[in-house]
């Protein structure tokens, strides 16, 4: 079973993101946050595909790139502060 409608958008709120800036963090267009959000397009149901579920737990986790074995992972500005010392 895969993320409900109401996960995802709950997701997206919990980040702290506009549907806009989803789009952009998960490189989509803003339409098909839409269509997740509410589960469907033009009448028919709409399924959050898993590399996009992944990627939701990536950004969760402050991955905002990542580029591959042996290179280093990019993380968001919002993970960068969490690792700074106090």
């Amino acid at each position: 079973m895969g993320m409900e409608p109401s996960d995802f958008k709950k997701w997206r709120k919990g980040m702290g993101l506009s549907q806009k800036d989803a789009a952009h963090a998960l490189g989509l267009k803003r339409r098909m946050i839409q269509y997740y959000e509410k589960g469907e397009r033009d009448g028919e149901k709409v399924q959050i595909p898993l590399t996009v579920r992944l990627a939701c737990y990536a950004l969760t986790e402050g991955v905002a790139d990542y580029r591959g074995p042996h290179r280093k992972v990019v993380m968001t500005e919002h993970a960068k502060k969490d690792k700074e010392p106090v």
